[in-house]
Parts: C-alpha cells; sequence; structure tokens
C-alpha cells in the first residue's frame, strides 16, 4: 500500500486534476525581465497565470500560499537534457537511453514516445524547482528529434509540450566514427544530407520511382530534415572544440537554419562570431577540465558569451547534475555573470532559444502556471524550494530520496 502510495503521488500530474485557482502572495517575485516586485502577489487560474503585481485582487475562493520573506521566480527550465529516457540516474553508470541503433542517421527518430512519467528522476529535478525540460537523444551524427516537456504528469501526453521541439546533432570526436572517421568527412556528410533533402523535396515522385540517382538516407529520413530548412524546427548541434563550432556556423550560413549550440566549451574564443549569428548557446557553467575534444575549457565561459551578447543557457552533463541546475547558475554569478542574467539563464534564455517564449520562461499574464517559491536566493546552495508548482498544480514534495531519508532516518529496532 506504502508502495502504491509512494507511485502515485510520484506520478500525480497537473493536467489530470480539477482546475484551482492558487494566489501566492507576500514574497519577493521575480518576474524575468521585468524588476522585482517586493510584497508581490502572483495569481494563478485554470492551469495560467492570471496576474502579477503588488496590487493584485485576490478572488475569495483561492488557496493562498504565504511566500513572505520568501523568493518567488518561474519554474526553471533545464534546455538539453536525458530526464525520463535514461535507464540509469546516476552519471557513474553507463546509460541504456532511447537511442535508434543504426549508421547514425535518424532524423525521423523522436524521443518523445521513449520518456516514462514514472523516472525517479523527475521528483527528484521538480525538488529542484526543474518544471520543464528538453530531452533530447544522443549517440548519432543526427541522432533525432527532441521533446519539451513539463514535468509532471501520469501519461506521456500530460507531459508533452513539443514532441518534435528540435533536431539534434552531433560535431566532433564522437561523431567521426559516424562519417568516415574524420571532421572533415563528418561536414561533408552533413552537408550532402541537407542537399539531399533540398532535391528529394523538388523530386519526390522522381524519388519514388527511381529517376534520379540514389540520395544519401532514405525518404523518411530526408523528409523529417525539411521543417529544419524551413526554419520551422531548430538545429541543436552538440559541439564543444573551437574549429567544429566555426563548422557550425558555417553550415548555418550555408543553409540558412536555426540554430542552437550546446556544450560550446570553447565557445569564449568564437563569441564574437557566434553573437553576430544570433545563435543561443546552452553550456555548462561547471566544466573547466580541459579534454581531448575541447582543450580550452574556462569557469567563465558563459560570461565571457554574454558579454559578447550571446543568448546563453545553462544545462548540465548527466542526470547525476540535473539537481545543481541552479547552483550551478550561482557558479556563473560567481565568475562574473550578472545574477539577472544567470536567472534568465535558467528560465526565459531557453524558453526564447525553443520559440516558447510566449507560454514559458517568465511570470506573466498568460502565461503556463510553472511557479516556485524558495526559501531565499535559489542561486545560493543553502536555499531550496518550498512550493513548486506546474500548470497550475502544487506537486508532491516527495521523491524516492525523501522516502528513503524517512525510512532510515531512526535505526535500529
Amino acid at each position: 500500500m506504502r508502495r502504491a502510495l509512494l507511485l502515485a503521488l510520484l506520478l500525480a500530474g497537473a493536467s489530470t486534476l480539477p482546475a484551482q485557482t492558487i494566489a501566492i502572495t507576500g514574497g519577493t517575485v521575480y518576474p524575468v525581465g521585468a524588476p522585482a516586485i517586493r510584497n508581490g502577489t502572483v495569481l494563478i487560474r485554470d492551469g495560467r497565470i492570471a496576474a502579477v503585481g503588488s496590487d493584485v485582487s485576490v478572488p475569495a475562493d483561492a488557496q493562498r500560499i504565504d511566500a513572505t520573506d520568501k523568493w518567488v521566480t518561474p519554474g526553471l527550465f533545464l534546455g538539453f537534457s536525458d530526464l525520463g529516457v535514461s535507464l540509469f540516474e546516476s552519471g557513474s553508470v553507463d546509460k541504456v537511453r532511447e537511442n535508434r541503433r543504426n549508421n547514425g542517421i535518424s532524423p525521423s527518430f523522436r524521443v518523445a514516445e521513449g520518456i516514462d512519467p514514472a523516472h525517479v528522476t523527475f521528483p527528484v529535478a521538480r525538488l529542484e524547482g526543474i518544471t520543464t525540460t528538453v530531452t533530447a537523444p544522443d549517440s548519432g551524427l543526427i541522432p533525432g528529434q527532441a521533446a519539451l516537456i513539463d514535468l509532471a504528469g501520469a501519461r506521456l501526453d500530460d507531459l508533452l509540450i513539443d514532441p518534435a521541439v528540435a533536431m539534434i546533432a552531433v560535431l566532433g570526436e564522437e561523431s567521426k566514427p559516424m562519417a568516415g572517421g574524420s571532421r572533415a568527412s563528418v561536414l561533408d556528410r552533413l552537408r550532402q544530407l541537407f542537399r539531399d533533402a533540398r532535391e528529394y523535396r523538388t523530386r519526390r515522385q522522381d524519388f519514388r520511382t527511381a529517376r534520379i540517382q540514389p540520395l544519401s538516407a532514405p525518404a523518411l529520413e530526408l523528409e523529417a530534415l525539411l521543417p529544419v530548412l524551413d526554419r520551422k524546427q531548430p538545429l541543436v548541434i552538440a559541439v564543444n572544440r573551437r574549429s567544429d563550432i566555426e563548422s557550425a556556423l558555417r553550415l548555418q550560413r550555408e543553409f540558412g537554419f536555426r540554430m542552437i549550440v550546446v556544450g560550446a566549451v570553447e565557445g569564449w574564443t568564437v563569441a564574437g562570431e557566434l553573437a553576430k549569428a544570433g545563435v543561443p548557446v546552452g553550456v555548462s557553467p561547471l566544466t573547466d577540465i580541459p579534454s581531448f575534444d575541447a582543450p580550452g575549457a574556462r569557469l567563465d565561459n558563459a560570461t565571457v558569451l554574454r558579454k559578447a551578447g550571446v543568448p546563453v543557457f545553462f544545462v548540465q552533463a548527466d542526470q547525476a547534475h540535473y539537481r545543481d541546475l541552479r547552483q550551478a547558475a550561482g557558479n556563473a554569478v560567481r565568475n562574473g555573470m550578472s545574477w539577472d542574467d544567470a536567472l534568465a539563464a535558467i528560465t526565459s534564455v531557453p524558453a526564447t532559444a525553443y520559440g516558447v517564449s510566449a507560454r514559458y520562461g517568465s511570470l506573466q499574464a498568460g502565461k503556463v502556471a510553472n511557479v516556485v517559491v524558495w526559501s531565499g536566493d535559489p542561486l545560493e546552495l543553502s536555499s531550496h524550494s518550498e512550493h513548486v508548482i506546474i500548470r497550475g498544480h502544487e506537486v508532491p514534495r516527495t521523491s524516492r530520496q525523501t522516502e528513503l531519508l524517512e525510512r532510515y532516518r531512526k535505526l535500529g529496532p
């Protein structure tokens, strides 16, 4: 019975519950993109933010959350992750992922239907204020399409915001074996795929009747690349080394797609070029150890990029560190980034990068009610979430870790 109750709590989904009216009152509200509001109120109705301000009228039937001396922010937005699709929650264990095992070219593959709504990491991430994430496939030159989800719901349909929010590509050491063993062959392979996708679009019937030369991928895969070429879907390129980032920028100029870069350990070396191209960049603020794929790592990478005018958001490398997203943002402040920019990097910037800023990323009337009440500054290690609201409903403050804590708090008979 206890196990069944815990599972029910972990699966509790905002979209499956009755509509609520909630008023968060008395706290300092940080809307993001607007000045902080002292003694502010956030009014939530039917899963949306109804009003934000210092003089909001609270309906008599509203559930009140007293946030006096607390901090109120949008829910945190993790802009690139494997949440919900990795078998193991620890980064120290080789992970079993939702990937298509083939030659590394899988644009049509959507990771969305492999997401487990009961994944043990969801409650852990929620307790750290993460309410929205981009869950992506990996292990391929083009491993497929990422899904945008909210972290509450009993069924996949409850979680999903967009099952195909972005196409993923990988440049660097990992992708070399899939395209002839060199960086140059990786670029040739990608160019050929996009060129063939353009040709396929104009000659579909010829392709079906074999009246053109064979193309570099099956029709299903070429068809899946067309939204990228039409700028309807961004191409997220995981890349770290300076030369590879420059190659990605050349590809963008050649084919005109919308691009997001994640990783970008050496992004600081080409900050001006990234800013000029208007490319959002997702970085881990804690990456400072050089690697063969990125010898130029430095802790102030995000600061240098932001000062150059690059839209910067923060990612964490694996599930063992998702809970540290806000603390990583705090470290970016320690290394020169402004506090406002660091908060935006885990809220509004990724929402804008993925084209959902009209609904996510800040506290404004009409947006989805993903809201967190914190004990103090969310970028401080000593602070913690006290209330996490997703789609207008407060989610349980329960995870496998909290259950274990209670179970073993008292040892002995």
